[in-house]
C-alpha cells in the first residue's frame, strides 16, 4: 500500500498560481507580497501586528531579544518541545530552565511552574508550548506573570487555528491577551507552509518594531538617531539613508514564500477544520485499544480546543515496537519529543538530566504521534486504526 507518512504538506493549484504570480513581479524579496501576509496572518490570529521570518527558530530568537531577554536572564520552558524552543534562549545568553508538564495533555504545567516560582525560580520570561495544537492553560499562566513579574512569549508553532477560553471568553492563539507574543512556524507539516517560515505576532507596537528592526540587520530606515544625518549639507533628503543601531540577522522571509503563505492561508479554516474531523474519527475507531487498555489518548480540557498539528497517543507498553510494526506496514509515526532536559548539549552544560521532569519523562517513554494532515482521506485514518489495534493486539 502507499507509504503514509506522519504529516505531509498540501500544494494546490492556487498555491502554484500564487508562486509564479511572485516570480513574475518586480520583488522577489523585501516587496509588497510580504506585507500583504503579515498583514492578512496578523488579522487571521487576532494580533495587531505579524512579523514574518524566515523560520520558527528565527522567530523564537527575535521574539525573545525583543521581550528583553540579556545574558544571564532565565527563561523557563516546557522539555516537551523540540530543542528550538530552548535553544533560542541559549542564542540570547539565557540560562534555560525546565517545568514539568501536566500529565493528561504534556502541556507545561501552571501547577508545576507556581511551586517553582515559590521554591526561588526567578523568569525574564516563561514560554509555554502549546503542544500537538492544544493551548496551554493560559488564564492561570497570565495570572501567575502578574504575580510574578515575568513576561509571556507564547510557542504557537503547533497550534495555529486553536481557540481557548479566558475571562469566560474565547479567543484565538496569536491574539496575545495572555502574552506578549506569539511564536508560529510555517514548516512543511504544519497548518500551512511558506516552505520555511515563521513569524512573530504581537499587539505591542515596541515588540512588533524591534523584531522588524533585528530580522534585517538591526537597521532602520524611518527612526534615526544620529541627528541631522537623514539630511545633506544643504537640507537635501538622503532616501538611500539608513543606520544600523543594534546587532541584527538576516532573517528576512521572501515575496515568494509569503505568497505561498497567503494562498494557503486563505484554506486555513478548512485545513484545521479537517484535522479535527479526522482525530474524532481516530478516537472513535481506536476506542476498543483505549478501553483495553492498550492505549491512551491525550484530551482537550475544558475550556482549550486544538488545532491537532499532531496527533499523539500513549502506548503503555512496547511503543519502539508498535512503531517498527507500523512503519513495516507503510505507516509513518513519530515520537514528540525527546525532553530537551534529556539531550546531551543540556545535560552537559546546565546539568540537568533524568528525573528533573518526571511526567515529560513518562510521556516519552510512551508517546507515539499518528498520521495526520488535511490531505489524508477517511480510509486512511481507518487502515492506522485497524493496523495499531492489531499491532497492539498480538503484543498483548
Amino acid at each position: 500500500m502507499t507509504p503514509l507518512p506522519y504529516g505531509r504538506h498540501w500544494i494546490a493549484e492556487e498555491d502554484r498560481s500564487a508562486v509564479l504570480e511572485a516570480l513574475s513581479s518586480d520583488w522577489l524579496t523585501q516587496g509588497p507580497a510580504v506585507e500583504r501576509f503579515e498583514e492578512s496572518f496578523a488579522e487571521a490570529v487576532g494580533a495587531r501586528y505579524a512579523v514574518s521570518v524566515s523560520n520558527g527558530t528565527a522567530a523564537l530568537h527575535l521574539a525573545y531579544l525583543a521581550a528583553g531577554v540579556s545574558p544571564g536572564d532565565v527563561v523557563a520552558t516546557s522539555p516537551v518541545t523540540f530543542v528550538a524552543t530552548a535553544n533560542a534562549a541559549v542564542f540570547c545568553g539565557a540560562l534555560p530552565r525546565f517545568v514539568d508538564v501536566e500529565p493528561a495533555t504534556a502541556c507545561l504545567s501552571p501547577e508545576r511552574l507556581e511551586e517553582r516560582l515559590l521554591a526561588g525560580l526567578r523568569p525574564k520570561l516563561v514560554v509555554p508550548v502549546h503542544l500537538a495544537g492544544l493551548p496551554c492553560d493560559m488564564e492561570r499562566l497570565a495570572a501567575l506573570a502578574d504575580r510574578f513579574g515575568f513576561r509571556v512569549v507564547e510557542d504557537a508553532c503547533h497550534a495555529l487555528g486553536a481557540r481557548y477560553r479566558s475571562a469566560g471568553r474565547w479567543g484565538t492563539v496569536g491574539d496575545c491577551r495572555a502574552s506578549l507574543a506569539a511564536v508560529f512556524s510555517f514548516h512543511p507539516v504544519k497548518h500551512i507552509t511558506t516552505g520555511e517560515g515563521g513569524a512573530v505576532v504581537t499587539s505591542d507596537p515596541r515588540i512588533a518594531d524591534a523584531v522588524r528592526r533585528l530580522r534585517s540587520h538591526g537597521t532602520s530606515r524611518s527612526d534615526f538617531r544620529l541627528a541631522g544625518q537623514a539630511v545633506g549639507k544643504s537640507g537635501e533628503p538622503r532616501p538611500w539613508y539608513y543606520e544600523a543601531q543594534e546587532l541584527g540577522y538576516n532573517y528576512r522571509l521572501t515575496d515568494i514564500q509569503c505568497a505561498l503563505g497567503q494562498s494557503q492561508l486563505r484554506r486555513l479554516g478548512r485545513f484545521v477544520a479537517r484535522r479535527r474531523e479526522l482525530v474524532r474519527r481516530y478516537e472513535e475507531r481506536l476506542r476498543p485499544g483505549v478501553e483495553m487498555g492498550l492505549l491512551r489518548l491525550l484530551r482537550e480540557p475544558e475550556g482549550r480546543e486544538s488545532s491537532w498539528h499532531l496527533f499523539p497517543i500513549r502506548i503503555p507498553a512496547r511503543r519502539d515496537e508498535a512503531h517498527l510494526a507500523l512503519r513495516e506496514r507503510g505507516i509513518g509515526t513519530q515520537v514528540h519529543y525527546i525532553p530537551v532536559h534529556l539531550q546531551p548539549y543540556y545535560r552537559e552544560r546546565f546539568g540537568t538530566g533524568p528525573g528533573d521532569c518526571p511526567e515529560a519523562e513518562a510521556h516519552f517513554e510512551e508517546a507515539l504521534s499518528l498520521p495526520l494532515f488535511p490531505a489524508m482521506g477517511d480510509g486512511d485514518a481507518d487502515r492506522v486504526a485497524a493496523a495499531l489495534l492489531d499491532v497492539l493486539g498480538g503484543f498483548a
